[in-house]
């Protein structure tokens, strides 16, 4: 019975192991979608003069979950509520952000990109739009280097903690 607990313990802190590490390794996709998303966005709204509820919903279907979900979200909300744009935005990004692997700080810069939202011409709303993306592209060189250095030692963490836990207990 204590070799099957040992077993247990082993195989429990490996398994959280590979999980945080698979988080890691999803950031930095999460991040790309989002830039990708609001690069989809800038065209929809200055060249084919879109509405953001329109922008929202072609970009939920050419990109992929959970982001695509964002922005269905976000394109139903606009559709289906009175409520103000920035209200629907954070309200979603709240909700996004809890469902994945995305820091406080990309939750800001999303956030902070949603206020700007719909309150400006083309031209100043491509610029809040660029400088959105300038932040993610730090945010998306930090997620990387965090995968690159943490990634494989969380692993192999896990599996050194499950072993050290369960000798411990023998």
């Amino acid at each position: 019975m204590k070799w099957f607990g040992a077993l247990l313990i082993v195989f429990t802190l490996t398994w959280l192991g590979y999980e945080w590490s698979k988080k890691l390794e999803q950031r930095p996709q999460l991040i790309r979608v989002l830039k990708s998303s609001l690069q989809i966005l800038e065209a929809e709204i200055v060249y084919s003069q879109a509405s953001i509820m329109e922008a929202c919903h072609n970009i939920s279907q050419q990109i992929p979950s959970p982001v695509s979900g964002f922005f269905r979200q976000v394109a139903q909300q606009l559709k289906h509520e009175p409520i103000s744009l920035y209200d629907i935005w954070d309200k979603e990004t709240d909700r996004f952000c809890h469902s994945v692997f995305l820091s406080s700080e990309e939750k800001e810069i999303m956030k902070q990109f949603g206020r700007t939202l719909g309150q400006h011409d083309i031209v100043q709303q491509q610029k809040y739009i660029q400088l959105a993306l300038t932040h993610l592209d730090r945010k998306l060189k930090e997620a990387e280097d965090m995968n690159y250095r943490y990634g494989k030692m969380v692993k192999s963490l896990g599996l050194l903690a499950g072993l050290f836990l369960a000798i411990l207990l023998l």
